[in-house]
């Protein structure tokens, strides 16, 4: 496979949990990813947003679709689970992001990797940080060292 590309999943609508579960199953029927781990399940408080708690967690995967085809394939996983966008940050039943793709730095208007506001997240740094505890984010170092800055923000592991 190709490049090793980071994927959050979250959910906050109808059974967030099994929410979560099934995109993972449904990344591994995707032609041209593997998924190669996926980290524990944490629930967190929403942030600029409202709704129920968060249950989120990243994937790692090996794939041989180019950044935007994965996208799409994500975006296909959305629209399975129902997800509608009827405002920025709405509570949604399926939420996936492209994290990383490699060590690729992206800005078209449809995608911009490393994801934005990765940095700025215990509820991505966490799960992340447990399958990758040495990921680097390209162009702003090792993603451990941002982890400090997000210790505040309430984010709780599964069992």
């Amino acid at each position: 496979m190709g490049a090793t590309a980071f994927i959050g999943i979250g959910a906050n609508l109808g059974d967030a949990r099994a929410n979560v579960l099934d995109a993972v199953e449904r990344l591994r029927r995707v032609p041209g990813i593997d998924v190669s781990a996926v980290s524990s399940l944490y629930r967190t408080a929403p942030i600029d947003s409202s709704g129920d708690d968060y249950v989120n967690a990243v994937a790692r995967v090996a794939t041989t679709l180019a950044p935007q085809a994965l996208l799409e394939a994500l975006f296909a996983i959305e629209q399975q689970h129902g997800r509608e966008r009827p405002y920025f940050n709405a509570p949604r039943t399926l939420d996936l992001d492209l994290l990383l793709y490699g060590a690729d730095v992206i800005d078209t208007p449809s995608l911009t990797v490393p994801h934005p506001r990765m940095t700025q997240r215990a509820f991505v740094l966490m799960p992340l940080l447990e399958i990758a505890p040495d990921i680097v984010v390209p162009g702003l170092g090792p993603a451990a060292a941002f982890s400090s800055a997000v210790a505040d923000q309430p984010i709780t592991r599964l069992g």
